[in-house]
């Protein structure tokens, strides 16, 4: 609990600082726009025909071969290829689980480790060669979820739902 009054709301009478609400919801920007993101992707590959085909152009088996010997870890690479399909479906769905617990505040730590790992395995595959390293968007979408890892969702989430209905 906060002893100082200034610049507080205490001063002016409403019983609360308003830098601690700040806090309170300053990660929710980023829980929808992760969300929303990771959401959109998932729909887009889910709503791709071509995207869960072996070969071809935008499968994502040509995607894995084009990346294979530019990647950090080519042996990820080769993993995905021997079951494209496979891996494809696994990141879209991971996408939309991720997204969906972002967005709602649902196992917000579980969801941001998920879009955490997805990111990192993207940035250590897709984006590795990407130069110079800030132009590649898999690293910053990786650091984005640290936040929500380490803090989850406070306010206006199912989570925060949750700890108030154990709470009474």
């Amino acid at each position: 609990m906060r002893t100082d009054l200034h610049g507080s709301y205490l001063q002016r009478g409403s019983g609360g600082d308003w830098r601690d609400t700040a806090q309170r919801y300053a990660l929710v920007p980023l829980r929808i726009f992760l969300g929303v993101t990771f959401i959109y992707a998932a729909l887009d590959k889910l709503t791709d025909s071509a995207f869960f085909d072996a070969s071809g152009a935008g499968s994502i088996g040509e995607q894995m071969r084009n990346v294979r010997d530019i990647s950090a870890i080519p042996q990820l690479v080769d993993l995905a290829l021997k079951a494209p399909t496979g891996f494809g479906y696994a990141i879209a769905l991971g996408e939309l689980a991720v997204g969906i617990g972002a967005l709602l505040g649902l196992l917000t730590r579980i969801a941001a480790l998920g879009g955490a790992l997805i990111s990192l395995s993207l940035w250590l595959t897709v984006s590795w060669a990407t130069e110079p390293y800030y132009l590649g968007n898999d690293l910053a979408y990786l650091m984005a979820w640290l936040p929500l890892i380490l803090a989850g969702a406070a306010v206006w989430s199912v989570d925060a739902w949750w700890r108030g209905r154990g709470r009474r």
